[in-house]
């Protein structure tokens, strides 16, 4: 895991750039950021030539006002933080493809971007960034507060699901006072009957693999003094995320961390199904996918496939 030294802050002109600003501070407070680049991506910049040709100015213009305007906006946010660098970019665009090429060029460790609620907007972009980011993701519901007394990390016992708990590790060690709950959701096979058990019997041996899954896991994860709880949670109607984000809201936690699997020459799985679900569908919680530095299919191929 890495510390956050570079990071993106995608930003649109609505009342979501507040929440944004304020969980960019949070995280460089604590994370030795040397760099933030507060970026507006504008969908068609286009002018007719004609009004070009009479007003040659006008494009240069735009831009320097919307930086401006993200200028200002911040500087009724964010506070004053020594040794931090504050950028402001204006693209035109596709804002997934703006933000990808831009977080290679700067070699960016996070791309923060929020979630609309309320606000009109399709959250397509943020599951372009989470299939191709060459870095972690963390999206953030309008009207989030940044807070960090608790965190929940969904775990299959992967590779992915060390990363996310090696993640969540380096986060509540740095905070100081903060708890985490390792989940896993486990389901009773539909052919359990073959096996002459019932189902309340199935139920008990699948959680009780699962604790020992659990016990076999956290051996090899330096916790660095970290309070760990684990929690089983069983899913009934073949929903895992539902019972995710479930579990988040009941133990009150202040956000959900999940591994992202990455992409290789040989696949075309981007992010595991249940993190591209859980961008999907929760909209409560701010949600980090992680994924190890420069583990991407890389610009081009994403500008090919797009």
């Amino acid at each position: 895991m890495y510390l956050i030294k570079k990071l993106i802050v995608c930003l649109d002109q609505t009342s979501l750039d507040q929440t944004l600003i304020k969980y960019a501070a949070f995280i460089a407070q604590v994370n030795q950021t040397k760099k933030i680049y507060f970026v507006n991506v504008i969908r068609n910049l286009s002018v007719p030539k004609e009004v070009l040709e009479e007003f040659p100015n006008l494009v240069e213009n735009m831009i320097s006002e919307r930086q401006q305007q993200m200028e200002s906006v911040v500087n009724d946010y964010f506070p004053k933080i020594k040794g931090i660098s504050l950028n402001y970019i204006v693209k035109e665009g596709s804002l997934s493809k703006k933000i990808l090429k831009l977080s290679e060029e700067k070699s960016a460790d996070m791309i923060l971007i929020g979630r609309k609620v309320t606000l009109q907007g399709t959250g397509i972009a943020s599951m372009r960034l989470a299939r191709r980011a060459s870095c972690s993701l963390l999206i953030v519901p309008e009207g989030s507060k940044p807070k960090l007394k608790k965190l929940l990390v969904p775990s299959d016992f992967s590779d992915y699901s060390k990363d996310a708990l090696e993640e969540a590790i380096m986060i509540a060690n740095k905070h100081g006072n903060v708890e985490i709950i390792c989940q896993n959701v486990f389901a009773v096979p539909s052919g359990y009957h073959f096996t002459g058990k019932t189902y309340e019997e199935f139920t008990a041996i699948m959680e009780m693999h699962a604790v020992i899954s659990y016990k076999k896991f956290i051996r090899k994860i330096d916790t660095k003094g970290v309070k760990i709880t684990p929690i089983y949670t069983q899913d009934d109607d073949d929903d895992p995320v539902q019972e995710i984000v479930s579990k988040a809201l009941e133990t009150e936690a202040d956000g959900i961390i999940i591994g992202a699997k990455g992409r290789t020459a040989a696949t075309a799985l981007f992010i595991g199904s249940i993190a591209e679900r859980l961008i999907q569908f929760n909209d409560s919680l701010p949600l980090l996918v992680t994924r190890p530095k420069g583990k991407n299919a890389g610009i081009l191929d994403y500008i090919l496939e797009i």
